[in-house]
């Protein structure tokens, strides 16, 4: 049973975890095991009627067994040592079923106690907390383990001795115990929610489209569509990663399965090593932006926005394409620089061959898509989609057997334990932030830090993503880093597009109401267009206690709703950098073992082909790409993609042809001028002339050449 976790295991203990899964008897157990966690969650999602919380706490005994049994608690070199780690491992996995099966079987004592915890209760809870930890840290690290202490001990303990707005009076270790496992929030919470419903019935789907066959079909299609085109090996990378990453969700697990095919491609089509392995990362990093699975972060944030998830995915597609094209200007460049060539003919299989060969592969994307139309649950939409890819495989020469169906029930198991402890221990750190209302307090620091300032905002926002997915794994990084500043950014949202209506002098009536309970001596300046200093002097004087209701009234549900979901995009895909910035990239890691490149080097390799994460951010802000019309978010989308593309060419030096310097330093202005918001279709149609006819001379003068030497 092979392993592919959404996040790497550690590595002092991965070659032991997998001398583990070949012991036979144990690998046997596990394999078994495994698919009955993944049919036990089948039953959960579709026909099960058992409480969240009881769901919650089998979720965590079941994954905590799995990683006791999988992922080693320590080295040992002598057989004895290891014998000895085997059974603490496995009294431990035994002890988290135990406390799952306690919470169900003592719940309504608990309650019918008034909530006093017995001898019983203490033992467990703490019981639960230290496993939960000890399994985060055998396969992320130390990073969250101790995190989660600081949290715990601030809530407890220390809090009540910090001064300023971040002093906590704290609460009694009962209380904290009992917030953390026993009372259905912390550990068990709405994490754990999202966890054992769309996480994991989205991770099965996708192994179980891997182990029909789909992975070879997506590969395959995607060297047949861009393998012929000049540089199409890259191209073969960028497309791949992208309908790969579209259902794995793990931007490390898409650049091990589809990095050993196109990293060799792109070194055989004359591409750089560092520059193929550096691809790879930033395409495979865009594989958690690209619905529908998004590494978990759509099924998040629909908790969090009480958004539907269909609306999410729906609004994230264009800029996740826009994303991968962006990577894809990068290899067109390089192409032409290293004078890479394109597949071979005989080599390249044909489209209509692979289409005949794979078609059915397509058919459980479209169940999927059709069933979220429909109104099914995400939930009953995977489950459907599970059961639709069984049938695809029967219509190709190799369908699913009793055999492969088990081996994907399993594999889909193994390939979420990582991310099921991930998900719980981090809702330890959720419920410490909502308990002591930090959330609001980091908030309103960000806000006043900023100045009012959307931008600085969100470079303080990158900022904090980068420091914390240096030690988070990027779901966790997105769920501290908006529980934390989602509501600051939302609110500059808001703040802003109210200025606007101020100074267009369109407030609605209902609006200018809450300004005469508010601010009664400035009613006579809102029946006229203002300028922005004096709209700002205007909103200035009504109190915060007034802000929200100034916004629902002034502000209309869809425009609300899109603010708060373009806040949370910001922050889910500024949390992605972590991916491939240095000095901890893992999936730049992942790729350069691959290419055999340096790992730093490649790091920033990727770095700096990845830069659509920090630019197509802004057009969440500034633009109307997320909860437009049809009609701007395509505009916006269309003139933002040359101007990316003229920023990459300024960066490059290089479009089809080498650019002078001057010609280079002209690219950002003219890059800038079709991204800047300022609402002239005129400017953006010159911009976009500018660059078209520059791009006609570097190709002309890059064909010149070629034909002196023909």
């Amino acid at each position: 049973m092979s392993q592919m976790p959404s996040e790497p295991v550690r590595d002092e203990a991965a070659g032991e975890a997998q001398e583990r899964l070949d012991t036979p008897w144990l690998g046997r157990v596990l394999f078994a095991f495994a698919i009955v966690v993944a049919l036990s969650h089948l039953y959960f999602n579709t026909l099960g009627t058992l409480s969240e919380v009881w769901v919650s706490a089998l979720h965590f005994g079941m994954f905590g067994l799995l990683c006791a049994l999988s992922v080693p608690m320590l080295r040992t070199g002598s057989a004895g040592g290891r014998r000895l780690v085997l059974g603490v491992d496995i009294l431990l996995g035994l002890a988290a079923v135990g406390c799952a099966f306690y919470l169900i079987g003592f719940e309504d004592a608990l309650y019918a106690r008034g909530v006093r915890f017995s001898s019983a209760d203490w033992v467990v809870s703490i019981v639960a907390l230290g496993l939960v930890l000890e399994f985060a840290r055998r396969t992320t690290g130390w990073f969250i383990p101790l995190l989660c202490l600081v949290a715990l001990t601030y809530v407890a303990w220390w809090g009540r001795y910090v001064g300023g707005v971040f002093g906590f009076p704290g609460l009694s270790w009962e209380t904290v115990l009992y917030r953390s496992y026993m009372g259905g929030d912390g550990m068990l919470g709405s994490i754990a929610r999202i966890s054992w419903s769309y996480v994991f019935m989205f991770i099965l789907f996708g192994a179980f489209l891997v182990k029909s066959g789909a992975g070879d079909f997506i590969i395959e299609l995607a060297r047949c569509a861009a393998g012929r085109f000049v540089g199409g090996p890259g191209f073969v990378a960028v497309f791949a990663s992208g309908l790969m990453g579209s259902v794995s969700g793990s931007s490390v697990a898409n650049t091990v399965s589809t990095g050993v095919i196109t990293i060799p491609l792109m070194r055989k089509a004359g591409f750089p090593a560092r520059f193929a392995a550096g691809v790879e990362a930033a395409a495979s990093t865009g594989g958690q932006l690209m619905p529908p699975v998004m590494g978990a972060g759509a099924f998040i944030m629909a908790s969090y926005t009480q958004v539907s998830y269909l609306t999410i995915i729906g609004v994230a597609a264009l800029p996740a394409l826009l994303y991968f094209l962006s990577v894809a200007m990068f290899v067109r460049i390089e192409a032409k620089r290293s004078n890479a060539q394109p597949v071979e003919t005989a080599e390249a299989p044909r489209l209509l061959e692979v289409l005949k060969g794979g078609w059915h592969f397509l058919l459980p994307l479209v169940v999927l898509v059709a069933a979220l139309i429909h109104g099914f649950t995400p939930t009953y939409a995977a489950g459907i989609a599970i059961l639709s890819v069984v049938a695809a495989s029967w219509l190709s020469k190799a369908p699913m057997t009793p055999r492969t169906i088990l081996e994907a029930l399993a594999l889909g198991t193994r390939n979420m334990t990582t991310t099921a402890i991930l998900l719980l221990t981090v809702g330890l750190i959720v419920n410490v932030v909502s308990t002591t209302g930090i959330g609001n307090t980091f908030s309103l620091m960000i806000t006043d830090w900023a100045g009012g300032s959307l931008l600085i905002t969100m470079v303080l926002i990158a900022i904090a993503s980068l420091v914390l997915g240096m030690g988070l794994p990027v779901t966790a990084a997105y769920i501290v880093l908006g529980t934390l500043s989602a509501p600051a950014l939302y609110g500059l949202m808001a703040h802003s597009q109210l200025l606007e209506l101020l100074m267009a002098g369109d407030l609605p009536q209902q609006a200018q109401a809450i300004f005469m309970l508010a601010a009664p001596d400035h009613l006579e300046a809102l029946n006229a267009p203002m300028d922005a200093a004096s709209a700002r002097e205007l909103l200035a004087v009504v109190p915060d206690d007034f802000r929200n209701q100034l916004y629902e009234q002034a502000l209309s549900p869809h425009t609300l709703t899109m603010a708060l979901v373009a806040a949370h995009m910001v922050i889910f895909w500024l949390s992605q950098d972590s991916n491939v910035t240095p000095p901890v990239c893992l999936t730049a890691f992942a790729a350069a073992a691959i290419a055999k490149t340096p790992p730093m080097r490649t790091g920033f390799t990727a770095w700096k082909i990845a830069k659509g994460l920090y630019i197509i951010p802004l057009l969440f802000v500034w633009s109307p790409l997320i909860g437009g019309t049809p009609v701007e978010m395509l505009t916006v989308f269309a003139f933002a993609l040359f101007g990316i593309y003229a920023i990459i060419a300024g960066l490059e030096g290089f479009l089809e042809h080498e650019l002078s310097w001057w010609l280079r330093l002209a690219m950002f202005p003219i890059g800038a001028l079709m991204l800047w918001p300022h609402g002239e279709l005129a400017l953006d149609c010159l911009g976009l002339g500018i660059f078209l006819a520059i791009l006609v001379w570097s190709s002309r003068a890059g064909r010149a050449p070629q034909q002196a030497m023909a």
